[in-house]
């Protein structure tokens, strides 16, 4: 990394969100510019743009600080506007939009793999319980328990004590599923813990056994 933006450091904080570090490659910018991008980031939007502080403050020359602008522009991260302020007077602004613009789509796609991979996860384990290929239809009605608010972990329990009862359709789970949020169970612990307050109840409501013993055959003894 170039020690001129190393530099940087020793002159104040650079705060740099863990979330656009480790997604820092679909930005498709090396390590200097990304960092020039999170300077810019940290002056906040549309601050001033003047070439000569930056230049001071990261220790480049003013050539350099022009050809990471050029860079950040040409890959759509940033924007040079120019505005007028408050007496009238134009100024250059660092304009951030395409970069949160950018940002907003990295995230949204990262949420739409782990939502897939989540779905994923939740047919195989149901293709395997069932010990068939599910339908369209089926993983539609699957796709609305999750869109629903219903966890995986649920979901996944609800099939299981299906199959427990003997029976493998997507009917009989949806109604477990309903039952279980009017009750309130959101998860695998509220389960098991609504499984031993049933056995606890069933308990309690079986009259203790009589014991039989035969008066007849002592007297006969």
């Amino acid at each position: 990394m170039d020690k001129k933006i190393i530099d940087l450091y020793k002159y104040g904080n650079l705060t740099i969100p863990i979330y656009l570090l480790k997604n820092r490659d679909k930005f498709k910018l090396d390590l200097d510019q990304f960092v020039f991008l999170m300077y810019l980031y940290n002056n906040g939007d549309k601050a001033l743009f003047d070439p000569s502080k930056i230049s001071e403050e990261l220790n480049l020359s003013v050539k350099e600080v022009m050809n990471y602008i050029n860079v950040l522009t040409e890959k759509k991260c940033i924007r040079v506007a120019v505005e007028k302020n408050e007496k009238g007077i134009l100024e250059d602004r660092i304009d951030l939009s395409d970069f949160y613009q950018k940002a907003s789509l990295i995230m949204i796609d990262n949420l739409n793999k782990e939502d897939l991979k989540t779905e994923s996860d939740i047919f195989s384990f149901i293709e395997k319980e069932f010990g068939r290929t599910l339908s369209p239809m089926e993983s539609e009605i699957i796709k609305s328990w999750l869109e629903n608010g219903n966890s995986e972990e649920i979901v996944k329990e609800a099939v299981k004590e299906a199959i427990f009862n003997g029976v493998s359709n997507l009917r009989y789970i949806d109604k477990i599923l309903f039952e279980w949020e009017k009750k309130g169970i959101k998860t695998k612990q509220d389960v098991e813990k609504n499984k031993e307050n049933h056995r606890k109840k069933e308990k309690e409501e079986t009259p203790e056994e009589i014991f039989d013993y035969n008066w007849f055959d002592d007297d006969e003894e």
